[in-house]
């Protein structure tokens, strides 16, 4: 039996106009609707492309030279090429793409020499043509590179005791000097040993324990754990100070990631929690603070942001929205998230940034037009880097901000055209609805362009995680925090980070004022001073 929307159930009008009026309505409404499924079916490839990419394809968001050279920019484009590779590297590319081997860098000369010298035998000290004895006369020279395992030694603490020969009753003995955890067998050289094993180089702990035991020493990985948490506690005046001199410096960048605290109270072993970073936008004295929540709601930065002034830069998460709004501190954003999603846009329609075909598809070419403006913007940001603030300033109002400009009306004069839900219609709206955040590095020439600062700070976290992928409690993630804290710190100003945690777990415990405390701070230690 036909049904209501059944064609053959509908009354046929008697009037020729009236039937081919209503034949043109039925058919436009099954065009349209296997338009809109069309559409939907599009929008779901688009997706599972960007999925797939994202899951198995590069991570690198570089775009190949030679599409935005369609454009007819590349003398805009030339400051933005790819970095020369450095001399000396072992591995250069040419032209053709065939590699060749590079200069082969000399050894540091600060390591120690052992000097091999090799004789000819006595036999063969002979001329061969009238028998006399050959004399040495110059010699060649060549170097290896040679590794000696890990020395691990005891320092066997001797404490005099002194009597009075006379009463024999006054008794002294001289004291143990100051060490970083009371007690323990652990030296401020095996500690700074363990957290840069742990926080330097993502050595899981159970890895090092199995390290020690080929060594032949017994040294579980609970043992480590708990000197860790022991150290984290330990440098917590010197994160105090650092923190004081990172609200004091008026530029901030901040960026949050998850971390699993298996025993938390009041939340599941398999919910996450949060390591938030914050870093000094300037460079005169480089400071990365990391710093542990279970939440990653507004109330974090509020706190961790507590009395500061000034520029923050970040994502567009809204959990900031909360520390800006009536605040004096001024929101700046990432331009390298914006055009993150123009780069997921070539993705999502199954093309490689990196080998774009010779004539991308119209979809792709409009892509393409948002990242050259935005590749142009990097070129600029490229060449001031380390220009004094009054000079990038002066450059971006009169070459930078005529590009943002032109970027601009592009994409509002676009975005009408385009449907809100494809790749493009998304990039579009997160540019246009972040526009002012994301251009405000106009206003202060000491602003980054984004938050990279942050994110490459952020990345050696990222990496540990993947090998010791939790924290056991709340006390070992904040010791962690502390400890991340040092170390990237000291990265960041140029310090070998084991000989930096060596000296602080040797002079922290003996400081008895705050002006011992600020000799530790990274920017007051020499490098030179510092010795593995």
């Amino acid at each position: 039996m036909a049904t209501a929307k059944d064609p053959a159930a509908l009354e046929l009008p008697d009037d020729v106009e009236a039937l081919k009026a209503m034949v043109a309505r039925v058919v436009a409404e099954k065009e349209a609707a296997v338009a809109s499924r069309d559409a939907t079916i599009a929008a779901l490839q688009e997706q599972v492309r960007l999925l797939l990419a994202r899951r198995f394809g590069a991570s690198s968001e570089r775009v190949a030279d030679g599409q935005l050279g369609l454009f007819n920019e590349a003398e805009e484009l030339a400051a933005d090429s790819a970095p020369d590779a450095e001399e000396g590297d072992e591995e250069t590319v040419a032209v053709t793409g065939r590699r060749r081997r590079g200069k082969r860098r000399p050894l540091p000369e600060h390591l120690p020499r052992i000097e091999i010298v090799h004789e000819l035998p006595e036999a063969e000290r002979v001329c061969p043509h009238d028998g006399a004895v050959l004399e040495a006369f110059g010699e060649e020279s060549s170097e290896q590179l040679d590794v000696v395992p890990a020395r691990v030694q005891v320092l066997h603490h001797r404490r005099v005791k002194y009597r009075c020969p006379c009463c024999q009753e006054h008794l002294r003995t001289a004291p143990l000097t100051p060490q970083p955890i009371a007690k323990s067998q652990a030296s401020p050289g095996l500690l700074a040993f363990i957290a840069t094993s742990k926080y330097v180089d993502g050595m899981p702990l159970y890895r090092l324990a199995t390290q020690f035991e080929r060594i032949g020493v017994e040294l579980p990985r609970q043992t480590q754990a708990r000197w860790m948490v022991r150290s984290g506690e330990l440098v917590q005046p010197l994160i105090n100070l650092l923190r004081e001199r990172l609200l004091e410096g008026g530029y901030i960048h901040c960026d949050e990631t998850t971390v699993q605290v298996l025993d938390e109270p009041g939340k599941s072993a398999q919910s996450a929690s949060y390591m938030w970073v914050q870093a000094a936008g300037t460079g005169e004295l480089p400071v990365v603070l990391f710093d542990y929540d279970p939440s990653r709601g507004g109330e974090v930065p509020k706190r961790l942001l507590e009395g500061f002034t000034g520029y923050l830069q970040t994502d567009a998460y809204a959990g900031y929205n909360e520390v800006v709004a009536g605040s004096p501190i001024i929101r700046v954003l990432c331009l390298a998230h914006a055009r993150r999603y123009f780069v997921d846009g070539l993705k999502a329609l199954g093309l490689n940034p990196n080998k774009l075909p010779p004539k991308p598809p119209d979809k792709a070419r409009r892509l393409l037009t948002a990242l050259r403006d935005i590749r142009h913007v990097y070129a600029i940001e490229r060449r001031i880097r380390d220009c004094p603030p009054e000079e990038r300033y002066a450059v971006r109002q009169t070459e930078t901000r005529p590009v943002l400009e032109r970027l601009h009306a592009w994409a509002s004069d676009t975005r009408p055209k385009v449907a809100p839900k494809t790749p493009l219609g998304k990039a579009l709206a997160y540019l246009l609805e972040h526009w002012q955040g994301l251009t405000r590095f106009l206003e202060d020439g000491r602003l980054e362009v984004d938050n990279n600062r942050v994110e490459n700070a952020l990345r050696p976290f990222a990496l540990g995680r993947r090998g010791w992928l939790f924290s056991a409690t709340v006390e070992g993630a904040r010791a962690s925090a502390n400890l991340y804290s040092l170390v990237e710190t000291a990265k960041a100003n140029g310090l070998e980070p084991y000989a930096y945690l060596r000296h602080v777990f040797t002079a922290l415990p003996k400081a008895q004022s705050v002006e011992d405390i600020e000799a530790l701070l990274p920017w007051n230690i020499a490098r030179d001073s510092l010795t593995l």
